[in-house]
């Protein structure tokens, strides 16, 4: 059973997210907005000339520009550079730019498979581990998918020997369910986290009994956020703790009521809350409670039963 896409409202918020909290709401907790080296433009990020020129011909699309820059500097392919200040992305390598994640511009050039394939070739494919990587930040970003190019991305990192197993959690974490749908065509294993997060209830359930700890954590931030009701109750009857703030690649500044409440399920809301969700927990980035969450949504039924639970 395919889990279903988010609802482009939902999208949106979850897109918004970091940017209102940010701003909006720092000024709201804190009272200060302060400007950080992140906000600056992605062009000034990068000092180091020679990558600077490689990221704008993979923007420009220009692929004869792109071999002669790589062949005529061909450790640009193995290179690292101070990008963000922290983060997934603060010491990206070149072949991590073709993802546009995180944004930058907000498309692709159309030849953006054959771009990719020139870096691979260039040396990028000796390094699995960011081929791995670079895998997983198209199948959990958006513009890769709105732009037409995330099946046929995948398609060329998984010819390069990419694991598509890597790619799972992050794609759940983000919503990108055709990019993790055509993961498991592709051979990925359904496992646990996988089963939770796109509502594979049965068999969720012939794998839990075998499952370690740490895949019933995640599994538990995942069921939550996408909404899958069953799952979560199975993990809350076993006695997993709803308090518990969301593992590494689950949105870990927030709990999994965080998580249900920005993306508006209710009967996941009331659920967690009744078996014993706390309502002054607060994020650990934004210090935002679950009623600060519901409000920003605009989610006046689920802010309604929290106030009620207070």
């Amino acid at each position: 059973m395919n889990a279903p896409r988010q609802s482009s409202e939902q999208s949106e918020l979850f897109l918004c997210l970091n940017f209102y909290f940010s701003v909006v709401c720092n000024l709201f907790i804190f009272g200060k907005i302060e400007e950080k080296m992140e906000d600056k433009p992605g062009y000034e990020r990068i000092k180091d000339e020679n990558f600077r020129i490689a990221v704008s011909l993979i923007d420009a699309g220009d692929t004869s520009g792109l071999e002669n820059h790589l062949r005529r500097n061909p450790r640009l392919v193995s290179q690292h550079i101070k990008f963000d200040e922290n983060g997934y992305f603060s010491n990206p390598c070149l072949l991590n730019f073709v993802a546009e994640n995180p944004v930058r511009q907000g498309f692709l050039p159309e030849n953006i498979v054959k771009i990719t394939h020139i870096i691979l070739e260039a040396g990028a494919k000796q390094n699995l581990e960011q081929t791995n990587y670079t895998l997983g930040l198209v199948c959990s970003g958006s513009v890769a998918r709105e732009c037409k190019f995330q099946i046929p991305l995948i398609n060329l990192f998984l010819s390069y020997g990419a694991d598509a197993n890597s790619a799972i959690p992050p794609a759940i974490a983000h919503g990108e369910f055709e990019a993790v749908e055509f993961l498991i065509e592709k051979g990925a294993k359904i496992d646990l986290v996988t089963a939770a997060g796109t509502g594979r209830t049965f068999q969720f359930q012939t794998l839990f009994s075998d499952s370690t700890e740490k895949e019933r954590h995640l599994a538990f931030a995942f069921a939550a956020q996408h909404g899958h009701t069953e799952i979560l109750k199975i993990l809350l009857k076993s006695g997993a703790d709803p308090d518990r703030y969301n593992p590494e690649g689950a949105h870990m500044f927030s709990t999994p009521l965080h998580q249900a409440i920005i993306f508006g399920h209710e009967e996941i809301v009331r659920l967690l809350v009744d078996g014993g969700a706390r309502l002054d927990l607060k994020d650990t980035i934004y210090q935002g409670t679950p009623l600060d969450w519901a409000r920003y949504a605009k989610n006046n039924t689920i802010e309604n039963y929290l106030l009620s639970k207070l």
